[in-house]
């Protein structure tokens, strides 16, 4: 990811209300949520959710699918990953303990699922 697209992603994340909606779209994964949902659950007028959701599709963080008279919406994980790997990377400048307490920070929230061969 260039750096262009980063501040972008970044600057749509600095709004509040985008952040909800941003946040909110993840813990819809991976089904989405049509935007009068979105609206309906942030208590943001339909218009203004508009909006917000073309600033964050613009960004690359969120993708829609129409489906007859309603669009979908879903944050797009990987570009999250890509934004998150552009910040994170080359943080510890060769000293892993700087970024270590970050990592373990970050490692409850999602630890990778065992799978197990029968």
């Amino acid at each position: 990811m260039e750096s262009k697209q980063i501040v972008l992603a970044l600057a749509a994340l600095a709004q509040s209300t985008r952040l909800d909606v941003f946040r909110l779209l993840v813990t819809a994964e991976p089904e989405g949520l049509p935007a009068g949902e979105v609206a309906r659950q942030l208590d943001v007028p339909h218009n203004t959710m508009s909006s917000h959701l073309s600033i964050l599709s613009r960004a690359g963080l969120v993708r829609s699918e129409r489906f007859s008279r309603s669009i979908v919406y879903r944050a797009d994980l990987d570009a999250l990953r890509a934004v998150l790997a552009f910040v994170l990377k080359d943080c510890c400048g060769g000293r892993p303990e700087i970024c270590a307490p970050l990592l373990a920070e970050l490692s409850p929230c999602c630890p990778p699922k065992v799978t197990t061969d029968a």
